[in-house]
């Protein structure tokens, strides 16, 4: 199988690293808006990787450009190829969501937000309700960025306008208000959160009909907060830091309300790249459902998915006690 990557960033430089490294890809080809930055990649990772100006007969392609993705997928659905978007905007991730049936028609699939958050907190998400007989409530929060392009539009998202699912309906609030305290898993600790201008809400909401609400909020600090609203007041760091992920799930099992808690640390950028790979060879499989979708789906074997992230080094933890204890 040929898996192309477009886009030569953190993230979709992490992704080639994961892609050459797994048994069911044979080769892996990089496209770059910037061809010498696209080349210095299939240098540095080498096995099975290389530099090309189009994605040469790719089975399946991987966007980790920045957003907006959905024209891009658009022509490569008509060309008959299956596609995988690291895309966190939320208008760009409603758009591919509505490519769906376009996917459909086609016999492909087509999978949304398949980074950090979106993507792990999707998986999580889908692995926490998997004991449950009804979901309530989904509340994901998400610290750190990947890269470049991850911080503008962590950027964005504190400056724009948070949408929440309640009852049935979408609710605008302002990004940046909402303050609630999150437990990560350690060595990251409890931090302030906020509402921000994410795409979670969208791909939880298609994935569980039936949920009565689901939040979604994004760590920062006094000055992140105050400057939202401006343009960046430095460029950001090639490469993010420590990130990591809390999905909080409430729902019922039996007679009982039940409520768990599951999380995630790395470099987010890494982590990212992960799971744009796993979501390649996911979309690649014989048996994969057809059209847009995120990795929350009933038809993803999210168990399947996070063991094969946890073999890549990306492992998941489950919130038990207080006072922030985790165990892995």
């Amino acid at each position: 199988m040929r898996v192309a990557v477009v886009g030569a960033g953190a993230v979709g430089t992490r992704a080639v690293r994961q892609l050459s490294a797994t048994a069911e890809v044979d080769d892996v080809v990089v496209v770059d808006a910037d061809p010498g930055r696209a080349r210095s990649v299939a240098a540095a990772v080498a096995t099975k990787v290389r530099a090309a100006a189009d994605v040469e007969g790719a089975a399946v392609v991987v966007l980790a450009t920045p957003a907006p993705h959905a024209p891009q997928a658009e022509l490569l659905l008509r060309d008959g190829l299956a596609v995988v978007s690291t895309s966190d905007d939320v208008d760009d991730v409603r758009r591919l969501l509505a490519l769906g049936v376009l996917a459909d028609d086609r016999g492909l699939a087509l999978v949304c937000g398949a980074a950090f958050a979106p993507g792990y907190s999707c998986l999580l998400a889908r692995e926490a309700a998997r004991v449950l007989d009804e979901v309530d409530e989904i509340h994901v929060a998400k610290h750190g960025t990947g890269g470049p392009a991850c911080a503008r539009q962590h950027h964005v998202a504190l400056g724009g306008t948070a949408v929440d699912w309640r009852d049935g309906v979408w609710q605008e609030r302002p990004a940046g208000s909402g303050r609630e305290l999150c437990w990560f898993p350690d060595p990251i600790g409890a931090l302030d959160c906020y509402r921000a201008e994410v795409a979670d809400p969208a791909l939880l909401v298609a994935a569980f009909p039936g949920v009565r609400r689901v939040t979604a909020r994004v760590s920062a600090t006094r000055r992140d907060r105050l400057t939202a609203r401006l343009p960046m007041l430095r460029p950001p760091h090639p490469e993010g830091g420590l990130g990591a992920v809390r999905v909080e799930v409430r729902g019922r099992q039996g007679s009982a309300q039940e409520v768990d808690v599951l999380g995630a640390m790395d470099r987010a950028g890494i982590a990212a790249g992960a799971v744009a790979a796993v979501a390649a060879v996911l979309v690649a499989a014989p048996a994969v459902r057809s059209g847009a979708f995120g990795l929350a789906d009933p038809a993803v074997d999210a168990r399947a998915l996070l063991r094969s992230l946890a073999q890549r080094g990306v492992k998941a933890a489950r919130f038990q006690g207080r006072g922030g204890g985790t165990t892995w």
